[in-house]
């Protein structure tokens, strides 16, 4: 499997003729204060298939911090039919929106995917507070 697209955004949504329609992509993020939430995002991941890799594959996306902490976790699977010859190699698109992420700390943050048998990193994101903020009152405050 290779990871041909990674990103994170606002919103995306697939195209009846396969294109991916991506509003909003970033890799940055500043908050008051820690915790922080945001409370929407969208990610996006492209994997597409060698000839072997057919039938139901399983994949999963861990969000992660620098320390290798699990932030969160997508997991799931896909039907991979096999190809024709002259035809593409056989793509999943995943477009995954996700709700209330709670960033603990500041500091950088990463997608692995784990698909094929083989980790791939993937998109990542920098969380930073914002300078002068005041202090958070109820321990979590939004991104």
């Amino acid at each position: 499997m290779d990871l041909t697209l990674s990103l994170i955004c606002d919103d995306a949504r697939e195209r009846p003729d396969g294109r991916i329609d991506v509003v909003g992509a970033y890799d940055e993020l500043t908050a008051p204060g820690f915790p922080a939430v945001q409370s929407r995002m969208t990610v996006v991941f492209v994997m597409e298939w060698a000839d072997d890799e057919t039938g139901v594959q399983s994949f999963r996306a861990d969000l992660v911090d620098g320390t290798g902490e699990r932030i969160l976790t997508i997991e799931g699977e896909t039907q991979v039919a096999p190809r024709a010859p002259g035809q593409a190699r056989r793509r999943t698109r995943l477009i995954q929106p996700l709700q209330q992420i709670i960033f603990p700390r500041a500091g950088q943050y990463r997608f692995e995917l784990l698909a094929g048998g083989d980790l791939h990193g993937a998109c990542s994101l920098f969380v930073s507070e914002q300078p002068d903020a005041s202090p958070p009152t109820n321990g979590s405050q939004r991104v």
